[in-house]
């Protein structure tokens, strides 16, 4: 299935949603530190019910350290600075979505690890700043899915 990497959370609710999602839709979460949070936060166990022991989950210490897993030309990077329209481009099984921290989205340097071609967008009336980042990953994760044919499900 797909890959989710969550660079430098900040919220337990939304991680703890997004490892529910996970647990739903068969995909492998990434956590890279440091977290603004313990990951036994009740916020967190809370959001995420009992969907724990159903979801893949694995933190690294570095991005580097969960990128050299992956073929980076199938890593793709969700950004409000993005020019690529998420839907726009075929996904398959294996890829990977990274997500920056809530409250200030992926740095410049990580920005720069990807292509313009990897920069994805979800599109968003003009002048608003930001989608929830659980919905964000929601959105990614439905819309690679879809274009499998919902595999597995």
């Amino acid at each position: 299935m797909f890959h989710v990497i969550l660079y430098q959370p900040e919220i337990p609710p939304n991680t703890g949603n997004i490892i529910r999602l996970c647990a739903n839709t068969g995909c492998r979460l990434h956590l890279i530190r440091p977290l603004g949070f313990s990951l036994d936060d009740r916020q967190l166990l809370r959001a995420g019910l009992d969907y724990h022991e159903f979801a893949t989950l694995q933190v690294h210490e570095t991005l580097q350290d969960c990128l050299q897993i992956f073929d980076l030309s199938r890593v793709f990077a969700l950004t409000t600075k993005g020019t690529q329209p998420f839907h726009a481009t075929s996904y398959q099984a294996g890829d990977a979505f990274v997500f920056g921290p809530e409250s200030r989205g992926l740095p410049a340097e990580i920005l720069e690890l990807f292509g313009s071609g990897q920069l994805m967008r979800l599109p968003m009336l003009p002048n608003n700043r930001s989608l929830n980042l659980s919905n964000t990953v929601a959105v990614a994760v439905f819309e690679a899915w879809r274009q499998c044919g919902f595999a597995g499900a």
